[in-house]
């Protein structure tokens, strides 16, 4: 099959979360599955200038965006053994940022769309069969499609399937904004097309013409079609639920290997890892200015500072639980409210926990090799790769029980000693706090369950293959039913 992944993220190029990284991994399965896959995504500052001898200029072209006609430039270059197509616009694309305002990127990603189609076929000189889309940053090019070209012949047989990564973020605007920007027909222009509640929402837009909707785990698709997690569009996904399905992220398990990775100090694997984790902690409590204490639990948060991760829940409870015997690293950036709480907490103990308020891949790695829980307080979670990651390298969960964490995430259970991590059902802070107290209870009283856990949690299998095969018998089911 010849497939096109358009995304506006693409790890490690350019990536701000899990989007990012599930188009730097997906693709690649793929090919090894003997597809002909290419991506296409926007040409960002921080691409062009690390990989500007790489590029290779393909076309230009000017793309009509409302009353604006803008530039449109063509490139391409080879990465991980998958051709990468990229849309350059100075004006849209030539910042620090990924994503800078909301009203902008709404219409910096309406160019891209209209780019991506502009692009397909002669001018890449690959026609796809399917065209995979990733959440509100390519919502509006199924209907536009629909609209604008398989009415007139061309890309007639071309199939897309539309991946919501995260609900939550939908790409809204005022409706005179958007017919500004984009030519859509006014029988496009419903409550039962790319109007929700009278205005354009790009997500809803895409599940209602995409030929089939994935989202990125079994329990999360069930989960949308729900008032609490539906974000508005529950009523909408529950109209569209025949074609909603949902597959598992999986990980790169190349760059996840805490084997192979060159950040940590020592490496280990399943039959070493005492030795190998001892060494990691050890070195992390240095750099992070942290007590040498081995037997003390270190659990650890790695996320963006947003309210879906359960930033509420840890600030309610941290003072309790570094009243524990425990020490507790944070990494991430977001929200300056919960930046500054969490710096006032780690001035407050600092012999118990350390806040890195910053974004550092390398240091995320020495992270995970090192702490022994991973802390997961999630209101919602799609799917989540940290925990994926966490157990790859030996470091046990505590989540909560919502989207991908009850599909990754089987609670340990003290009668049969089964399980691979921990987890609590309800949004209540304390719940939280006495499951991870518990967690530290087994680390410490029951040493043997908590290798097995270990054990269990590394032995499992976090790669691609299985949900890429998955994808890829969508998709052929998809060109089969259209054939």
């Amino acid at each position: 099959m010849k497939i096109l992944f358009a995304t506006s993220e693409l790890a490690p190029l350019a990536k701000s979360g899990g989007l990012g990284d599930v188009a730097g991994a997906l693709p690649q399965s793929l090919v090894k599955l003997g597809h002909e896959v290419k991506l296409i995504m926007p040409l960002y500052k921080v691409i062009k200038s690390k990989y500007e001898d790489q590029l290779k200029f393909v076309r230009w072209s000017m793309i009509k965006l409302g009353w604006r006609t803008m530039y449109s430039g063509l490139l391409t270059m080879d990465f991980n053994g998958v051709q990468i197509y990229f849309i350059d616009n100075e004006y849209y694309f030539g910042h620090d940022q990924l994503y800078i305002e909301y009203s902008f990127d709404i219409e910096r990603f309406s160019f891209f769309q209209l780019a991506v189609l502009d692009a397909m076929g002669e001018p890449m000189s690959f026609e796809p069969d399917i065209l995979h889309l990733n959440d509100w940053q390519c919502g509006m090019i199924p209907c536009l499609l629909d609209a604008n070209y398989k009415p007139y012949g061309k890309h007639e047989n071309v199939r897309t399937v539309f991946t919501i990564h995260n609900l939550k973020y939908q790409g809204i605007h005022g409706r005179e904004r958007i017919l500004d920007l984009l030519d859509i027909p006014d029988r496009y222009l419903t409550e039962n097309g790319v109007l929700k509640d009278g205005v354009p929402n790009y997500m809803k837009s895409a599940l209602v013409y995409a030929d089939r909707i994935t989202t990125v785990s079994p329990t999360y698709a069930r989960e949308i079609l729900t008032d609490y997690y539906g974000e508005g569009l529950n009523g909408v996904l529950s109209e569209q639920n025949w074609k909603l399905s949902g597959i598992l992220n999986g990980i790169d398990t190349a760059a996840y290997d805490p084997i192979s990775d060159k950040e940590l100090i020592a490496n280990y694997s399943v039959d070493n890892w005492r030795d190998g984790k001892a060494a990691c902690k050890s070195a992390l409590q240095s750099e992070l200015g942290l007590p040498q204490k081995p037997d003390t639990p270190m659990a650890a948060m790695i996320t963006r500072l947003v309210d879906q991760k359960g930033l509420d829940l840890l600030l309610h409870i941290l003072d309790e639980l570094l009243e524990e015997d425990i020490q507790f690293v944070l990494l991430g950036t977001g929200n300056p409210y919960y930046e500054e709480a969490l710096r006032q907490a780690a001035e407050k103990k600092p012999e118990k926990m350390a806040a890195r308020l910053t974004f550092s891949l390398p240091l995320s790695n020495r992270i995970y090799a090192a702490a022994d829980m991973f802390l997961m307080p999630s209101l919602f979670e799609p799917c989540g790769l940290s925990q994926l990651i966490s157990m790859r390298y030996g470091t046990i969960p505590v989540v909560r029980e919502t989207g991908g964490l009850v599909d990754t995430v089987l609670p340990y259970n003290q009668y049969d000693g089964t399980g691979t991590g921990f987890s609590f059902a309800n949004i209540n802070a304390h719940e939280f706090l006495f499951t991870t107290k518990y967690a530290c209870e087994v680390y410490r009283e029951t040493p043997e369950a908590w290798q097995e856990m270990v054990v269990r949690a590394m032995s499992g299998d976090y790669s691609w293959s299985r949900s890429a095969q998955k994808y890829a018998d969508l998709y052929e089911d998809l060109i089969r039913a259209n054939t």
